[in-house]
């Protein structure tokens, strides 16, 4: 050993050191902080993927890019001002009586080929595929009228390739589209320009939706859009053109109603039954409690495949008993409970494996927390209800997330019991009526932003509880 390694350092190799403490912790900070969003970027990234591809006009197209009309700062003041000119809205737009929508093309025209007029025309398009194809709805066609084209601009330009140097001339045409007479106000107004072979489009007022016939005609899915009708089209769409054919009822908006209902009651019956039993499987010292429990945990190794032929005849006939009355018919459901919330809460609010969650959380809480309390005089009832559920918030936080996920997500029940009629379905099925009718004609942006807002409440409510997974049982106090 040598005779200085016990010698103090000096103050200088005494800085030098910490500095080099201090490097090695934010290295290992940067460290952990880069793999963390390492793993951000890929479970997150295909929802942000998702995200951005529902805002294009064509999400399948190749390759992709960030760099798309919709996030386009110039593309949202045009929207707003369309929209605010075709029916008096800067948000959705529209076309109502008496509009006056003014609209700009440019082209270029290379030398050599003869300057002619594009032609303007507002086609009657309907909105989409699947159920936007069968509605009856207004055409704008029907009431619009293209003023005569004016040349705007005539500017000689030259445009470099990788070939040559193109030489040639911008021009740009200005028109306006009105709506003549008196009649409804038209959600979308759609046009088609259709210029002469050799003519490029170059920009307009609003960016083309897409460019058909080789590029000769700029098409527009709606130059009256506001600014959230162009930049949430899509997403516009779900809740506009996914509709009953016969009640002309947002099916959309009554898929999220019964997700959210059957989530809920399921949020509401798996906290009561989970909590109560989980307390008395913790505290209660009673005959067959042993059992009880270990039922508990045989009940979740069991596939839920292995009940399913006996909770659908339970479902469709009721459970028929003397003198042919049904136990459904204690819900109001005498013929069975298929096509029913009720029925598919009936198969799916009671969960073991919330019962075992709350039964371990209530044996770690200390019992002197609950022996001041039977000092009191307090029951059993009272001790669960002031005295310990207080104390299972982050319990039971958790537990209302992972239901909320499970039901709001939930695919193989409800796919069986909810067949018909349409506005009955939750949403994870209604999402593959989607993929069924608008994937078999390409429509993939519809498909695309109704699986985001599929997605959005289950972020919020996590957000919103996530506290709950980092307090412990130290919240409601007890003995150290």
């Amino acid at each position: 050993m040598r005779a200085d390694a016990a010698a103090p350092l000096s103050h200088a190799e005494q800085r030098a050191l910490e500095h080099w403490q201090a490097r090695r912790r934010w290295a290992r900070a940067g460290l952990v902080y880069a793999l963390m969003l390492a793993f951000a970027i890929v479970f997150v990234g295909p929802l942000l993927f998702a995200t951005l591809s529902s805002l294009k006009t064509d999400p399948l197209e190749y390759p992709p890019t960030l760099a798309i009309p919709q996030l386009q700062l110039r593309n949202w003041t045009a929207a707003a001002q369309l929209g605010q000119a075709g029916a008096g809205d800067r948000w959705f737009g529209g076309f109502a009586p008496g509009a006056v929508v003014p609209f700009e093309i440019s082209y270029f025209v290379p030398d050599g080929v003869a300057l002619s007029e594009p032609e303007v025309v507002v086609p009657r398009r309907r909105p989409g595929a699947g159920l936007g194809a069968v509605l009856a709805i207004e055409f704008a066609a029907d009431y619009a009228t293209v003023s005569e084209l004016e040349l705007r601009a005539d500017v000689p330009v030259t445009i470099e390739t990788p070939a040559e140097d193109l030489r040639g001339r911008q021009v740009t045409y200005a028109f306006t589209i009105a709506y003549e007479g008196e009649g409804p106000v038209i959600d979308r107004l759609p046009l088609d320009v259709t210029a002469d072979l050799g003519m490029r489009y170059v920009e307009s007022t609003l960016t083309a939706s897409r460019l058909e016939r080789r590029g000769r005609t700029a098409s527009f899915n709606d130059v009256a859009p506001g600014l959230l009708g162009y930049v949430l089209r899509n997403y516009v769409r779900t809740f506009n053109e996914v509709r009953s054919p016969a009640t002309r009822e947002s099916l959309f908006l009554a898929w999220i109603g019964n997700s959210f209902t059957f989530a809920f009651v399921r949020i509401v019956v798996t906290l009561v039954i989970a909590s109560m039993a989980g307390y008395a499987l913790a505290r209660l010292r009673f005959r067959g409690r042993s059992l009880i429990f270990m039922l508990v945990l045989f009940s979740q190794m069991v596939p839920l495949q292995v009940l399913f032929i006996s909770n659908y005849l339970v479902l469709r006939d009721g459970i028929v008993t003397i003198d042919g009355f049904t136990l459904s018919s204690l819900w109001g459901y005498p013929g069975g409970m298929l096509n029913s919330l009720t029925g598919l809460v009936f198969v799916t609010a009671l969960n073991a494996g919330a019962v075992f969650i709350m039964k371990q959380f209530f044996e770690s809480i200390p019992r002197e927390v609950e022996e001041a309390a039977m000092i009191d005089g307090a029951s059993h009832w009272r001790r669960y209800w002031n005295v310990v559920l207080p104390m299972a918030r982050p319990a039971l936080g958790a537990l209302t997330i992972l239901t909320f996920q499970g039901a709001w997500n939930d695919f193989f029940w409800p796919f069986i019991v909810l067949t018909s009629p349409e506005r009955i379905k939750t949403l994870p099925i209604g999402l593959l009526s989607f993929r069924n009718t608008y994937g078999a004609v390409g429509d993939w942006g519809l498909i695309l932003a109704g699986a985001v807002l599929s997605a959005i409440p289950v972020i919020i409510l996590f957000v919103v509880f996530q506290r709950y997974f980092l307090e412990g049982v130290s919240f409601g106090g007890g003995k150290e």
